[in-house]
């Protein structure tokens, strides 16, 4: 069911948005930490009552990841642009779900089917980065100015390449497996 309780709070995830794009253009860095925090919320009850009340959907299975990408995608666009974050982080992680994506659709073609499975290497790389940009938000509160240490953002970039090195083995292991 497309109206459940889980997939209203992962749509209201989606909502705040541009309320969050919002308050990071116009530098309001305690507003988007609020919403961040709302966000972050959401995302963890969704999934919390999805299994609790065994609500879970194919729907939201697919609009949770959906959601998390949105929100992860358009927080390193902006803070990188306005120079809150360094702009080769978010190539590579830009970089590593296009790579992902594209490994998708080839996949999907080659097999005629698609089931994305998250792996604990990409749920790993996801809350790296949520977790570095929720740290972000919170520094620029307290200190008014970045303070996240460089190696801290190398080891998100590690993390989030190996991640799409993963998957990327694994979706040639399954066209491998396809075509013998």
């Amino acid at each position: 069911m497309i109206g459940n309780l889980p997939n209203i709070l992962t749509l209201s995830r989606i909502l705040l948005l541009p309320f969050f794009a919002a308050t990071i253009i116009y530098k309001e860095y305690n507003l988007a930490l609020i919403i961040f925090i709302i966000a972050a919320v959401t995302d963890l009850f969704d999934g919390l009552i999805a299994r609790l009340r065994n609500q879970i959907t194919y729907f939201g299975s697919i609009l949770d990841p959906v959601a998390d990408k949105f929100f992860l995608i358009t927080s390193f666009v902006l803070m990188s642009a306005s120079g809150v974050i360094p702009k080769w982080l978010t190539i590579v992680v830009i970089s590593k779900d296009v790579i992902v994506l594209t490994g998708c659709v080839i996949l999907y073609f080659v097999t005629n089917s698609l089931k994305i499975e998250p792996t604990l290497l990409g749920k790993l790389a996801s809350a790296c980065q949520f977790v570095l940009i929720g740290a972000v938000l919170l520094f620029l509160n307290i200190r008014g100015e970045m303070q996240i240490p460089v190696p801290i953002y190398i080891a998100v970039a590690l993390i989030t390449g190996i991640s799409g090195l993963h998957y990327s083995y694994k979706g040639l292991k399954l066209v491998q497996s396809e075509n013998t």
